[in-house]
C-alpha cells in the first residue's frame, strides 16, 4: 500500500478570493477609463489627418488657376502688374503687390488647406495656402493673421490676415506681396486675377 500524497494547495479563502476578484475589477475599470478618455482623442486625429489627406488629393486633381479666374485678396483695391519689377540683391519680384492701408482683412483667392502660418526673412509674417491644382499661395508683409493654423481647410473669402508692412518692407507703406507657386515656380499672379 503506498502513502497518500496530501500536498495538494490549500483553497484560497473566501477573503483572498474576493480581494483578488476586487483587485482584477479596479484594474478592470482603470483601463476602461483610460481607454474612454484616449480612444476619442486618437479618434478625432486619425478622422483629422484623414480628412485632410482626402482634401490634399481633391485638390491635387483640380486645375490650377486660369487666366481671370481668381478673385482680388484686398476686394476693395486696385491691382499693378508688379511683376518682375527690380528687387535687392538682383532679384526680382515674383508676385504683385496690392498697397491698402494697414490692418486692411486679407481675402483668401481660393479654397485650400494651410500650409504655413509663420515668419521667414523677406516676407516676414506669411499665410500660405495650398489651393487647386497644388498651386501655392503666398500672402507676404502680414501686420498680424486671422485665426486660422497649419492643416486647416479655407475657402475663398475667407480671411487669412491683415495688411502691414513686415519683413523686409519694413518702413515701406503697408500692402500684400501676393504671389502664386505652380509645381514650385513662381508665376506672375496679375494676369490669374480678376480686373474690377
Amino acid at each position: 500500500m503506498q502513502p497518500t500524497d496530501n500536498s495538494k494547495p490549500p483553497r484560497p479563502t473566501l477573503i483572498s478570493r474576493m480581494l483578488s476578484v476586487l483587485i482584477k475589477a479596479v484594474v478592470l475599470l482603470a483601463l476602461l477609463f483610460v481607454f474612454d478618455r484616449l480612444l476619442p482623442t486618437i479618434s478625432q486625429q486619425t478622422q483629422s489627418f484623414v480628412m485632410a489627406k482626402w482634401q490634399q488629393l481633391s485638390l491635387l486633381q483640380q486645375d490650377p488657376p486660369t487666366e481671370n479666374s481668381l478673385p482680388n485678396p484686398l476686394p476693395e483695391q486696385g491691382l499693378a502688374d508688379t511683376w518682375g519689377a527690380a528687387r535687392s540683391q538682383g532679384r526680382t519680384h515674383e508676385g504683385i503687390d496690392i498697397f491698402a492701408p494697414r490692418g486692411t482683412p486679407i481675402q483668401s483667392t481660393t479654397q485650400g488647406i494651410v500650409s504655413k502660418v509663420g515668419n521667414n526673412n523677406l516676407g516676414g509674417r506669411v499665410v500660405v495656402v495650398v489651393g487647386p491644382g497644388g498651386a501655392g499661395h503666398y500672402y507676404a508683409h502680414l501686420e498680424d493673421y486671422a485665426d486660422i493654423s497649419p492643416n486647416d481647410w479655407v475657402n475663398a473669402g475667407d480671411i487669412i490676415g491683415y495688411v502691414g508692412d513686415s519683413g523686409n518692407a519694413k518702413g515701406t507703406p503697408p500692402h500684400l506681396h501676393y504671389g502664386i507657386y505652380i509645381n514650385g515656380s513662381a508665376v506672375n499672379p496679375y494676369p490669374l486675377m480678376q480686373k474690377e
